[in-house]
């Protein structure tokens, strides 16, 4: 199968050695999505709340561009700063996924790039 490398401007450029996304056969594969504007570089906010929002429009704009939406979305990995703040990361995660959810793990880790509070990745189809 052909790789396709993704790259939007809508959406943080990435930090490393790494893609935005690659698209497979009828999957795109993101990397980890962090709450920077991508118009500014800049964090969007200090709370868990505004930076998951952050990270949905960027997560949005990435798989919008590539040709496909969250409503592809099959599998997501969530990076959390704080397990305190599942329950409000999940408030939110509902308002950006209908009831049939796609299958989700959630971590926990010491530290995310640039500090954030929360980090997801996801497998689409097309």
């Amino acid at each position: 199968m052909e790789k396709k490398i993704i790259k939007i401007d809508e959406c943080p450029a990435a930090i490393g050695p790494y893609s935005q996304a690659v698209k497979v056969g009828d999957f795109l594969f993101t990397s980890g999505v962090i709450p920077i504007d991508a118009a500014t570089g800049k964090i969007s906010s200090e709370n868990i709340e505004e930076q998951t929002h952050a990270v949905f429009k960027n997560l949005t704009n990435l798989l919008t561009r590539a040709g496909t939406s969250l409503s592809n979305v099959i599998k997501t990995t969530v990076y959390i700063k704080n397990m305190n703040d599942f329950s409000m990361i999940n408030k939110i995660y509902a308002e950006y996924f209908s009831s049939e959810y796609p299958a989700r793990s959630c971590v926990e880790v010491a530290r995310l790039p640039k500090d954030v509070l929360i980090e997801i990745e996801c497998i689409a189809k097309f």
